[in-house]
């Protein structure tokens, strides 16, 4: 196994896919954070918020990055079925179980880094963009806790995007559905149908980066509808890929 997993290690550093992702994660971190930036200048003035509230606010816009560790996952597992390498790395992997398992690790140890990467640049965002903005930031134990969560969820979408790049196998076809998913289907089911689209996996990813959203779930049963997801993603990956030729 650990020459499975320094095998697909590897891969995941090959290509482009990894920096460009990194890439678009430092982008989307800077634009969230530049954003509430501005949005609490604002609201300070207008006397709608305070500097805790807006710290807070600056940190949870980082959440943005899970979206590029999501599509990674989904790109490192479909990219495979593309090229039509996959055949070759189930051969070489002793078993599609195991290769199912070496990629989902690795894939999450990306995301692993993902989050590093944004728990690293929020704190210095916050003093950039407010410093440029004459703010003063208050670090508090919200902000902490917003922090933690960020990191969590960022860690969490990758495996998410792995398995469900076993589920759909076409890389077009992962890359559109993650993202319609993600930024459409889960928030419009919660906008019409709250007592519904809390259990979805983006709005119980929300709880965990405490976005504050009134009818959603607490963090513990967040966290718990997040395993569930998972659980439901790896049977459905395992089953297809066990099941079904891998062309």
């Amino acid at each position: 196994m650990r020459d499975l997993l320094g095998a697909e290690w590897l891969k995941a550093w090959s290509g482009r896919t990894w920096w460009i992702m990194a890439a678009v994660a430092v982008f989307m971190g800077l634009l969230g954070s530049s954003g509430a930036t501005a949005t609490a200048d604002h609201q300070l003035a207008e006397g709608m918020t305070d500097n805790a509230a807006a710290t807070a606010e600056v940190i949870r816009s980082w959440f943005s990055v899970l979206l590029a560790s999501l599509l990674f996952g989904g790109v490192f597992v479909s990219r495979e079925y593309g090229t039509g390498a996959v055949n070759r790395s189930v051969l070489l992997s002793g078993g599609r179980t195991r290769l199912l398992l070496a990629k989902t690790i690795v894939g999450t140890a990306m995301g692993v880094l993902f989050a590093l990467l944004a728990v690293l640049l929020a704190p210095l965002s916050l003093w950039a963009f407010f410093g440029m903005f004459g703010l003063e930031a208050e670090w508090t134990r919200e902000a902490t806790l917003t922090l933690v969560g960020v990191f969590a969820v960022i860690v969490l979408a990758a495996p998410w995007g792995v398995l469900l790049g076993w589920v759909i196998r076409h890389q077009a076809a992962t890359v559109a559905t993650l993202l319609v998913v993600t930024l459409f289907v889960d928030e419009t089911l919660f906008a019409l149908l709250p007592e519904v689209g809390r259990f979805t996996m983006q709005i119980s990813m929300g709880s965990v980066y405490r976005d504050g959203k009134e009818e959603a779930l607490s963090i513990p049963w967040a966290l718990l509808v997040i395993t569930g997801w998972l659980a439901l993603a790896g049977y459905a990956a395992r089953r297809r890929l066990v099941t079904r030729d891998v062309t």
